[in-house]
């Protein structure tokens, strides 16, 4: 394989694309739009409708498990008041997700192949140049 598992994953936190490695996941200049697929090698990035459901699932765990309940346990010990809490969480639950959201969208395209390696195209080449088939 070209690509390994432990390149996809240091491509993965680092919001890389998990072919080439190269900063290709979002479009230019902005924050939310993830280009269609990637312009240096053509990995396609929107797989399939739907795909980014993963990573929406994800987005929302790690908001809820990192940020809500903290803030819940706070309250509850009465570290906070309650009107804090109640405004914090308001708050968080919308500025955590958007914080959060282009780590979300790589991770999760991480976790997919990591699974299935053979999907991307470097490593489709390879096994076509007949290069060892091990991960």
């Amino acid at each position: 394989m070209r690509v390994t598992r432990l390149q996809i994953v240091a491509r993965g936190l680092a919001n890389r694309c998990p072919n080439c490695g190269g900063r290709t996941l979002f479009k230019a200049g902005t924050f939310f739009e993830v280009n269609q697929a990637c312009p240096a090698c053509g990995l396609k990035i929107e797989r399939d409708e739907g795909f980014f459901l993963g990573s929406m699932s994800l987005n929302y765990g790690v908001t809820l498990v990192c940020f809500l309940t903290p803030v819940m346990l706070l309250a509850y010990y009465k570290v906070i008041g309650v009107t804090a809490a109640v405004v914090l969480a308001g708050l968080g639950s919308i500025a955590v997700p958007a914080l959060f959201y282009r780590s979300s969208r790589s991770w999760w395209l991480m976790n997919y192949y990591i699974f299935f390696p053979h999907h991307l195209p470097a490593n489709q080449e390879a096994a076509r140049r007949g290069e060892d088939g091990n991960i």
